[in-house]
């Protein structure tokens, strides 16, 4: 008896291991799950995804909401996507949503738009639903000087046939900031883009900024316009401020030129003084050498002399004079 339980304990335990072991490999519940939907799908494709490391609910579960919506789409189609890292379940919603709204969309360009890194759900959706984009603050300067802010919104939608490859957001932001700064740039006065803040919206619109993005813009409005600096009066300023450094700096250079010619005309005068003094102690010594040679006599020597002194004399008195009269000046003057 105890032989006959343990062995009937033996089998019951093998029997839970390979129930068990049947249900890890085989989903029997996602199988009957979808028999139930209507879906038919071959019990031993399920056991071969589990060889193929591919999760079998990622792929039926989708193949059962799009059978559902009325798409004829294989288990090899989205299995292959699985295993290439795509989304499945996102692809598949994006195929109901673009059969649903009329759109042309195959399985095969909505697969490399999702292995492309592009939510394609919501380029669908963008595509029905458009969407609205807004810039920040666009300076530009009118041709009078004056500083012009603008702020715009970009009403797009998303173009599937250039979803992959086409630039986004950023490039269409990039753009229409270059177009509006070019209209505003482009107007004599900052009063005409006040007054018509259309006229930056129309003119941007006419360039095709969408040209080779993935979307398309279907109109460009001016939210605010507000006025800026007056760019030109500070660059006058700026230059006049220039201007008068520069001058200023011509000026000192001058200046320093001038001071430099008088420090050089100044050792001149010295130079010439000193060689006026040379030449006057020159004269005692041909003096001596007249005497010596008998070409001077001693009394022309002292005649000499008597001019010279006579001379001396009229100077001082000459200065005497002179003195007087300028202090009897000064005392009618008070």
């Amino acid at each position: 008896m105890e032989a006959e339980a343990i062995m009937l304990i033996l089998i019951i335990a093998l029997a839970i291991i390979a129930i068990s072991i049947f249900f890890t490999f085989v989903p029997v519940m996602l199988w009957i799950s979808a028999l139930a939907a209507g879906v038919r799908v071959p019990i031993f494709t399920l056991v071969g995804m589990r060889f193929r490391r591919v999760i079998p609910a990622r792929v039926i579960n989708p193949l059962v909401k799009a059978r559902k919506a009325g798409l004829d789409l294989s288990i090899n189609q989205l299995e292959s996507h699985y295993l290439a890292g795509g989304n499945v379940d996102r692809v598949v919603n994006a195929l109901i949503a673009a059969h649903r709204a009329n759109i042309d969309l195959s399985f095969e360009r909505c697969a490399a738009i999702d292995l492309a890194g592009r939510d394609v759900l919501e380029a669908v959706q963008m595509s029905v639903n458009p969407k609205v984009i807004e810039t920040p603050y666009i300076a530009g300067v009118a041709m009078d000087g004056i500083e012009v802010k603008a702020k715009a919104r970009i009403t797009v939608r998303a173009n599937i046939d250039r979803l992959v490859g086409g630039a986004g957001e950023e490039t269409v932001i990039a753009r229409v900031g270059e177009g509006i700064v070019s209209t505003i740039g482009s107007s004599e006065l900052h009063k005409e883009v006040l007054e018509n803040p259309d006229k930056i919206s129309t003119t941007v619109l006419e360039k095709g900024l969408d040209a080779g993005t993935a979307f398309e813009i279907l109109s460009i409005d001016i939210a605010d316009v507000d006025i800026g600096k007056n760019i030109g009066a500070e660059l006058q300023t700026d230059q006049a401020e220039a201007d008068k450094k520069i001058a200023q700096a011509k000026a000192e250079e001058r200046r320093a030129m001038a001071v430099a010619k008088e420090q050089e005309m100044r050792a001149r005068v010295e130079e010439m003084r000193a060689k006026v003094t040379e030449a006057e102690a020159q004269v005692p010594l041909a003096l001596a050498e007249a005497l010596r040679s008998g070409k001077l006599g001693v009394m022309d020597y002292y005649n000499l002399q008597n001019i010279m002194a006579d001379t001396d004399m009229r100077q001082s008195i000459g200065r005497v004079t002179d003195q007087g009269d300028d202090s009897g000046k000064t005392g009618r003057e008070k």
